[in-house]
């Protein structure tokens, strides 16, 4: 890996730190209505209840960015505020108690606009996410191009890095996103050769939590595999809280974050003789809240169920009417097949930590 994350500044969120060697935190964003500060903060508790490290609400009213002082009170984790185009709700989110403020400097508007919301950051010492969109390009950089291109955005976003430097400011996370996943890899790939600021990183507009998921993992997976990237955020247009489970089960597979059991079952064939699919969905959710950092196999299959399941700390393994509870590969009990379930709770509940 050419990129070494440890080379990236460190920046405060509220109570986080990301950059350096820090771990990477999970971000996710509300669909409440921000002023509805009820709502918002039930969301947000459901959000940190599942993994959530950093959360971001939308500023697009004065009364919303007024909502901030009391979120923030009532929550656990940092609050980020988003703005598009109004200045002043940024500095109205400021001065609310927000973490740290997400504009695009492109939006704005002019300089003096700009240097108001850095003056205001700078005052609290709260991070600036510098954020490009694929799809907010500016005009010159589009015929310079000839289009949207990976190395259009990366321009963009160095600009916008390079305008608030010039006003004396350093807090800095970046972030350059498009819904086109090769695009998006592509620009991280390249930015962060330019810049020493922490990255967040996302594929934006990625769908359902079907297709969402798809094109988020392969590339947040791309990306992160190179050693790039410090805070993730996978974009599904559902609960946010899915995002969270995502996100959690892509930095465990990259190996990046442990924790937490992780359930491995087969793909049923023809030897199935039992319902593995439910089975496995009953592990998965079983599993959810016991805290051992451990694999579990869920197999289908008695004959190749415990060669298949050496990999895994404890697996079940169904046959018909019958059950087997595997260790490391060995098996360790027989019993009715309707029994596996439970029998395999009371193993985890007992498990040695």
């Amino acid at each position: 890996m050419g990129y070494i994350r440890e080379a990236t500044k460190v920046v405060h969120i509220g109570n986080q730190k990301i950059g350096g060697d820090n771990p990477i935190l999970i971000q996710s964003m509300t669909n409440t209505k921000t002023e509805d500060v009820k709502s918002t903060v039930e969301q947000i508790k459901r959000l940190e209840a599942a993994g959530c490290d950093i959360i971001r609400c939308a500023v697009p009213t004065m009364e919303a960015a007024k909502a901030f002082r009391e979120i923030k009170n009532q929550i656990n984790i940092p609050l980020v505020a988003d703005i598009h185009f109004d200045y002043c709700l940024a500095i109205a989110a400021i001065e609310n108690g927000a973490d740290k403020i997400r504009i695009n400097p492109g939006n704005i508007g002019d300089k003096e606009r700009v240097q108001a919301v850095v003056d205001a950051a700078k005052e609290k010492n709260i991070p600036i996410r510098v954020g490009v969109n694929s799809g907010s390009l500016e005009k010159h950089l589009l015929e310079k191009y000839h289009g949207v291109t990976a190395e259009g955005i990366v321009e963009s976003a160095i600009d916008k890095v390079k305008l608030i430097e010039s006003m004396g400011y350093d807090n800095l996370v970046v972030s350059i996103k498009s819904s086109n996943v090769l695009m998006c890899v592509k620009a991280h790939e390249l930015i962060a050769k330019e810049i020493a600021y922490p990255l967040h990183v996302g594929i934006t507009e990625s769908g359902t939590v079907y297709s969402g998921n798809i094109k988020s993992s392969v590339g947040l997976g791309a990306i992160l595999y190179q050693g790039i990237g410090n805070t993730i955020r996978v974009s599904l247009s559902g609960d946010p809280v899915e995002e969270i489970k995502t996100a959690k089960l892509v930095l465990k597979t990259l190996g990046l974050r442990s924790g937490g059991i992780e359930v491995v079952s087969c793909p049923t064939c023809g030897r199935t003789q039992i319902d593995l699919i439910g089975l496995a969905n009953q592990v998965e959710d079983m599993v959810k809240d016991i805290p051992l950092n451990i694999k579990v196999a869920v197999m289908g299959c008695v004959v190749n169920g415990p060669g298949e399941a050496k990999e895994a700390d404890i697996g079940i393994a169904g046959g018909k009417g019958e059950g087997l509870l595997i260790k490391k590969g060995e098996i360790i009990r027989k019993m009715p097949e309707e029994q596996l379930l439970e029998a395999l709770r009371e193993e985890l509940l007992n498990w040695e930590k």
